[in-house]
């Protein structure tokens, strides 16, 4: 059985065209039936398979799920809700925040969903100075070693480049221009991904299909995760 339907692109549409508490509140039933909860069970069917595959990672229903409520404090665009639902796996040793806010965070994988627009990625996303500054230590003391995981041709081929979200223009202070870590330094997020199309997502086959794509991305984040002093299980 799938967990995303018709119904939850359907809701997640109109939510886009009526972006307000009051139709929300309206319509806060289908939001935790075609929304929410089919994310939480999604998100323990993947724990459930992790522990096959990748033991240190996991998933909790409750603290996976992001909120539907958008941080607004500081953005021009004052629409209360988010358009999408998403989810994040992280290391059981390891806390579940994600961004500049997760320091004794973990690199991770991550699911979103949204008409047209779904995606799955793994890595770590824009981590706080000291961590960003752990993961460039790593990098530049094993470059080779990086990009084995980061540009292996299976994970080439499946996944493309690292994404260049906010990438520096020059690097870092304290390492030179001709570092043979190069580009790798510049970066201050470090995630890979790709596009999940409707049909998949709304297949009942959504699981294995993570499960393949996060199998190949594991090494990245054992990898990261080994910088941060987080240990893997086999």
């Amino acid at each position: 059985m799938a967990f995303f339907t018709a119904e939850t692109f359907d809701f997640l549409s109109r939510l886009r065209a009526h972006n307000e508490k009051p139709w929300f509140e309206a319509h806060r039933g289908d939001y935790e039936q075609h929304v929410k909860e089919p994310m939480q069970a999604l998100v323990a069917a993947m724990d459930a398979r992790f522990a096959r595959f990748a033991p240190e990672i996991g998933g909790d229903p409750r603290r996976s799920v992001f909120r539907i409520h958008r941080d607004v404090r500081f953005s021009k665009d004052k629409s209360p809700y988010k358009t999408h639902v998403a989810c994040w796996f992280f290391h059981r040793g390891a806390h579940a925040r994600v961004g500049q806010e997760s320091e004794g965070g973990s690199a991770g994988f991550y699911v979103h969903v949204a008409p047209g627009e779904s995606f799955l990625g793994g890595g770590l996303w824009m981590p706080p100075r000291p961590t960003l500054e752990r993961i460039r230590a790593r990098i530049a003391a094993d470059p080779r070693g990086f990009a084995k995981v980061v540009a292996s041709p299976a994970v080439k081929k499946r996944f493309g480049a690292l994404s260049t979200e906010s990438m520096l223009k020059r690097m870092p202070r304290g390492y030179a221009d001709d570092h043979p870590a190069g580009d790798w330094l510049r970066h201050q997020s470090f995630t890979l991904g790709r596009r999940v199309t409707d049909k998949q997502a709304t297949s009942a086959k959504l699981p294995a299909l993570l499960e393949d794509d996060f199998t190949l991305l594991l090494p990245l984040v054992r990898w990261l995760n080994a910088a941060l002093g987080l240990r893997a299980k086999k």
